[in-house]
């Protein structure tokens, strides 16, 4: 009977919502073993944090064994002209630019371009010999020699020791005019600014802590060394075009600025529309700014429909509609716990691999997901992950910046978990 009544509803369903571009299917969810009806409680629980002023509105897309069983937006792009969001609005998604990066290194390890264990000084000279700055018991600081070399896969897995210029050292970095993630107004090219960063004293010695941080630029200032492109025409050509992810971009061409979602802030009389003279919480740089620092780090604009795309070409062992743009060993490798002795200091249960935050032990953890998941999010109250034991991928944008208190990122997992048969 339940066969019978998935056949039916697929049937009767419109064609406009059966698909999607680049051959991702969107399916009533009872065809991917999904309620419909409890799904509902998803979609009303993200109209009432728009009803109740915490969020100015959202994207939430979820996609199970390849095809998408639920694509929706919320609120409004701008609260104050109440312009709707649409599901195709654009977001800023800053740090989740980090996993598309780092598969840009493992796709130049499988074409022999480097290697993972390579010296990041091999392809930065700079690099060759790095410091770090050290606590004295009196107050201060003393600089020392970094213990060995940073390699690769210390930027992989934020194991390097650099953060992002606000360690014991914050007074040299902030000379130097590197601190934060906001690269969007600079018109120094990145390679150049992570140049300048090696001089600086780092915030702990490599392999030794995690050190969230500027890593993952340097991932993308390595990328345009080994492959002779900049990093927008390597990303471009390599990963955002054949996945067709068209509305992507470091920085957004004039005809789709209007897409682009405001960036509110949390405040204690509800949401704030972003300061207009910060680049960092309004369109500011990423429509009309110089064009030249390529953020591996921080730096894509994106959509939910184009980043279910990367996100499913991963869980596909590294292929997406055909074409392989990954090895499934890389994969492999990308989505296991490297962190070995190392702590993890955000989520107890969860180690991180080669771009992502893995899932080490569920019940550590303590909510809903599976072990072996792996995601990330972005400064903007973005989020995602994907599920292989679920063959489950969620895609979460909004545009808030700081979120304050909001409960949003755990209602959303605990909803769609539950609306799994």
């Amino acid at each position: 009977m339940q066969r019978l009544f998935t056949l039916f509803l697929l049937l009767t369903f419109p064609l406009q919502f059966q698909i999607i571009a680049q051959g991702m299917p969107t399916v009533v969810p009872e065809a991917v073993d999904m309620s419909s009806d409890r799904l509902e409680y998803l979609s009303e629980t993200l109209r009432a944090y728009v009803k109740d002023n915490q969020l100015p509105g959202s994207v939430a897309l979820v996609a199970r064994r390849g095809k998408v069983a639920y694509w929706e937006a919320f609120g409004y792009r701008d609260v104050e002209n109440s312009i709707p969001l649409q599901k195709k609005s654009i977001f800023r998604i800053a740090s989740q630019t980090k996993a598309i990066v780092s598969v840009g290194i493992m796709m130049l390890q499988e074409e022999g371009k480097l290697l993972i264990t390579d010296p990041v000084g091999k392809y930065i000279p700079e690099f060759q010999q790095t410091t770090v700055a050290v606590k004295k018991e009196g107050g201060g600081y003393e600089v020392v020699p970094a213990k060995r070399k940073i390699d690769i896969r210390d930027l992989l897995t934020h194991t390097s020791g650099i953060g992002y210029g606000y360690g014991v050292a914050s007074d040299e970095w902030e000379k130097a005019g590197i601190q934060g993630w906001y690269f969007a107004n600079r018109e120094e090219p990145i390679l150049e600014t992570v140049k300048r960063m090696a001089a600086l004293p780092f915030d702990a010695h490599p392999g030794e802590k995690y050190v969230y941080g500027y890593s993952t630029d340097i991932l993308g200032a390595i990328v345009e060394v080994a492959s002779g492109m900049t990093l927008e025409e390597f990303l471009q050509q390599r990963i955002l075009t054949p996945l067709g992810m068209k509305d992507t971009h470091f920085y957004l061409p004039q005809e789709k600025a209007d897409r682009l979602a405001v960036v509110y802030s949390a405040t204690e009389r509800g949401l704030k529309r972003a300061a207009s003279d910060n680049p960092m919480q309004n369109q500011g740089a990423y429509v009309t700014g110089p064009k030249r620092s390529f953020s591996g780090g921080a730096g894509l604009l994106s959509t939910a429909e184009d980043y279910v795309k990367f996100l499913q070409m991963m869980l596909d062992g590294g292929t997406y509609n055909g074409r392989r743009i990954l090895s499934r060993k890389s994969v492999e490798l990308m989505t296991r716990d490297h962190l070995g002795e190392v702590i993890f200091p955000w989520t107890p249960g969860t180690g991180f691999g080669l771009g992502f935050s893995v899932v080490t032990d569920l019940g550590v953890r303590g909510f809903l997901g599976s072990e072996g998941e792996y995601g990330w999010g972005g400064a903007y109250h973005s989020t995602y992950w994907v599920d292989p034991k679920e063959e489950l991928v969620v895609v979460y944008f909004t545009q808030i910046i700081p979120a304050g208190t909001v409960d949003d990122h755990q209602k959303l997992r605990a909803l769609i978990y539950q609306a799994l048969d």
